[in-house]
């Protein structure tokens, strides 16, 4: 048995030298060093709760990949793949390992992928405990029996008070977060969002994957039913990934990163979760509200003098957030593998009041939608955004996606075609008018309309039972158990069908200019699943 309390270990290898290592801290062990160094306060309802200082969310312009032998001819370079010299890193690197050395440093070592078949393990290595806390909760725990053999393949090294000199390290400012996949290196400073240490170690295996493993990994919550069937809730921040991913009726696989293998089983990149809290209620998230217990961490939230936490406070960021174990959900599928998806849900929050509450898509426009992974900003969500905006991500994830989007698509499309799953779109956004004028569609309604498809009664797909969008060419569904009608015509609740079709035009060129830059990647079949053409 390994006693980690007692357990030395060298980061000589690492370069790191000297440092008081504080290796396999437990949970409870980190929350009392972080109150001890006064890095965190500790909520009435036992989390604790941090400040990650300047940076409150990812920085994706000072992402960067180590151009070299391996990455050179597979990774899609653009404004999101950032490359960086080999040279540099080495210096930068060099650079960091020094200011660690002869520093209390926070040694954690952990895995990720919960099927044995692609475990990754992981060495963790933060200046903070909560850092390290973050961690623990985030990637998967190995047992004390597999400590005794643990052997890392890829290192985090995160050190968020070392600051870079663009001038002399190649950053673009004094924050980075560089993957080395020859050296199997993350290597993050300048930055204590804590996010950036889970996303350099997703964005590996976005690689690492499909490149070597044929497995198509997906930014994605999943559950299981009760008589086996898999679902995959695809969703950019916002939309609802976490939320309607956790229900009291179905096990919870994850809430974020996901691996659909050849096998067609669909497994957990992660070992908790990291929702946003913005808004949150006991009432409308019991489950997630619940998991904020000791144990968990708050990042940038306000509490009053008695630690309890105000979550319509967004005077820090509107991307609050709460990281904690899975093993805080009830109702968790161990492990946290799944078998046959039956349905995927894309989720959209259409700011614009556009888009179908629920539709259909055919496999092309499964591809395409896939593709251009939509949803829209609202005002307040960034500095200088007064107006609705819509916003694309292709993959639902695409700062995380080191190869061209259309790879991803294209592994999707037979997976789906393989497996005859079915696809919807789901917009939890705005009806009866745009961001402002309309409302946004009731919780309620979207866990119902979600239910009725997992639980088959949507009717099938003729025309009896579902009007086919005039615009985007869904299938939207005529009726849905306990959902006014009215709500499922998105024109309908209008009211005004020349202000709608001209906001609906709108939206169709927003996405057919978003995809003209995967055009020439994409097949007929994909770019058939597109809008129509309208020139507004």
């Amino acid at each position: 048995m390994v006693d980690t309390n007692t357990k030395s270990i060298s980061l000589n290898s690492l370069g790191i030298k000297n440092a008081i290592i504080r290796y396999q801290l437990s949970s409870d062990e980190l929350h009392g060093e972080i109150l001890k160094k006064e890095q965190g306060i500790e909520s009435d309802l036992g989390a604790i709760a941090v400040n990650t200082g300047e940076f409150t969310g990812r920085s994706p312009k000072d992402r960067f990949i180590v151009k070299d032998e391996v990455t050179k001819n597979k990774v899609w370079w653009s404004d999101i793949n950032i490359p960086f010299d080999p040279n540099k890193f080495d210096d930068l690197y060099g650079k960091v390992v020094d200011y660690l050395s002869e520093k209390e440093i926070f040694v954690r070592d952990s895995y990720a992928c919960a099927d044995e078949n692609y475990k990754l393990n992981i060495r963790v290595v933060n200046e903070y405990p909560w850092s390290n806390m973050f961690a623990y909760n985030m990637f998967l725990r190995p047992t004390e029996k597999e400590l005794e053999s643990f052997s890392p393949e890829w290192t985090v090294i995160n050190a968020p008070g070392f600051m870079a000199n663009p001038e002399v390290d190649g950053t673009r400012q004094h924050n980075f977060a560089i993957l080395n996949f020859s050296k199997k290196i993350a290597l993050i400073g300048g930055t204590g969002y804590t996010g950036e240490i889970k996303k350099g170690i997703f964005s590996a295996l976005n690689f690492i994957l499909p490149v070597y493993k044929k497995t198509l990994p997906m930014h994605c919550s999943a559950n299981v039913g009760r008589e086996g069937d898999t679902a995959i809730f695809f969703g950019l921040s916002g939309t609802g990934k976490t939320t309607l991913s956790t229900d009291p009726d179905r096990s919870l696989i994850g809430d974020d990163e996901h691996g659909w293998t050849v096998e067609n089983t669909v497994f957990n990149f992660e070992g908790g979760c990291y929702a946003k809290v913005i808004n949150l209620s006991q009432e409308q998230e019991p489950e997630i509200f619940a998991a904020i217990k000791k144990g968990a961490i708050l990042e940038n939230v306000i509490m009053n003098e008695n630690g309890v936490v105000d979550f319509s406070d967004t005077s820090i960021t509107q991307n609050t957030r709460v990281s904690y174990p899975i093993h805080h959900i009830e109702n968790i599928k161990e492990p946290s593998i799944g078998r046959d998806p039956k349905n995927i849900f894309f989720l959209t929050a259409d700011a614009f009041g556009v888009l179908p509450p629920i539709s259909k898509l055919t496999a092309s426009q499964a591809a395409y939608h896939f593709i251009s992974g939509y949803t829209a900003k609202v005002a307040g969500t960034e500095a200088g955004v007064t107006e609705p905006m819509p916003s694309f991500s292709a993959c639902f994830g695409a700062p995380f996606m080191p190869l061209h989007p259309t790879r991803y698509a294209e592994m999707l499309s037979k997976k789906i075609t393989n497996a005859k799953v079915n696809v919807w779109l789901i917009n939890t956004g705005w009806s009866g008018g745009r961001y402002g004028v309309g409302r946004r569609m009731p919780l309620k309604y979207t866990r119902a309309m979600i239910n009725a498809v997992l639980e088959g009664k949507l009717g099938d797909y003729t025309y009896e039972d579902y009007h086919i969008h005039s615009v985007f060419g869904v299938a939207q569904p005529r009726t849905c158990p306990g959902v006014p009608s009215e709500l499922l015509s998105p024109r309908a609740t209008w009211n005004n069908d020349e202000a709608y079709y001209c906001e609906a035009f709108k939206l169709s060129n927003a996405f057919r200019h978003n995809f003209k830059k995967y055009e020439e990647f994409a097949s007929e079949e994909i770019r058939r699943g597109g809008p129509q053409r309208y020139a507004f």
